[in-house]
């Protein structure tokens, strides 16, 4: 198992809990864009701690969150959807490079999140990739 690995993961998930907050303090209620932000934000606060969990077991001292990210302008749909979007992005690129500094039942656990964070940059009007979170190997 990879802490490296294991870290820079976490480290996305902390950015994806924050930015999902403040995502989900702009969308409307009344809209179906809040219940995917609220949903995402308890999938990615549920991720983040596991890997806390997974690296305290190791005896490391997980990396902590950072006093805010770079996030722009997101006063419109469409810019909640792109912050949303890029954010999965970032989490599944982070995914696949766990699955492949992993093994058991840590992979089988990436697996499932790359696999997550890829749907759910579909759902943010993402396009679908053979290989998501591998730019390299994408087929775009």
């Amino acid at each position: 198992m990879s802490t490296p690995a294991l870290q820079e993961t976490l480290a996305a998930e902390h950015a994806a809990v924050w930015v999902y907050a403040l995502l989900g303090g702009q969308a409307s209620e009344d809209d179906a864009l809040f219940d995917d932000m609220e949903h995402a934000y308890e999938v990615h606060r549920e991720r983040r701690d596991h890997l806390v969990a997974v690296l305290t077991d190791l005896g490391e001292t997980p990396v902590a969150a950072e006093i805010g990210y770079q996030v722009g302008a997101t006063r419109t749909k469409g810019r909640l959807l792109a912050v949303a979007r890029q954010t999965e992005e970032r989490c599944a690129a982070t995914y696949a490079d766990l699955v492949a500094r992993s093994a058991g039942d840590e992979r089988t656990w990436a697996v499932a999140a790359l696999t997550d964070a890829a749907v759910r940059q579909l759902r943010f009007r993402g396009s679908p990739e053979t290989f998501p979170g591998a730019r390299e190997l994408t087929d775009r």
